[in-house]
């Protein structure tokens, strides 16, 4: 899978494809935005984890929004597939060098989250 290009306009917004961005917050929350595709990437950043691996870290997501999630991650570059020749067929995914660049960023958020999460308890 390609990997989203940006290219600016004179206006200094960024276009991808037929999408316009005004901010790069807005492509950032394009690729991992929601209420799963962070999650999925922090989970992968420790290594590449099979489908049911993935559901058992995440047991609130539904098979169909997982499955639409990963798909998603892996049309952005930020996650690869890989299908092994077995019976029954393996499939691994894993986060991408691209994908990696992520990991400040979900840092970031952890050390955010940790500081919400002590002062609201």
């Amino acid at each position: 899978m390609s990997e989203i290009t940006l290219q600016p306009t004179e206006d200094k917004r960024l276009v991808a494809g037929d999408k316009v961005y005004n901010t790069p917050v807005e492509v950032t929350l394009e690729v991992i935005g929601g209420k799963w595709k962070s999650v999925l990437v922090y989970h992968l950043l420790s290594g590449a984890l099979r489908f049911s691996e993935l559901k058992r870290r995440v047991p609130d997501i539904t098979e169909k929004m997982l499955t639409q999630q990963l798909r998603e991650l892996e049309r952005a570059g930020v996650i690869s597939r890989k299908v092994f020749a077995e019976v029954p067929p393996r499939v691994e995914y894993r986060v991408t060098d691209h994908g990696a660049t992520l990991k400040p960023v979900l840092e970031a958020m952890c050390t955010w989250g940790r500081s919400h999460w002590q002062q609201q308890g």
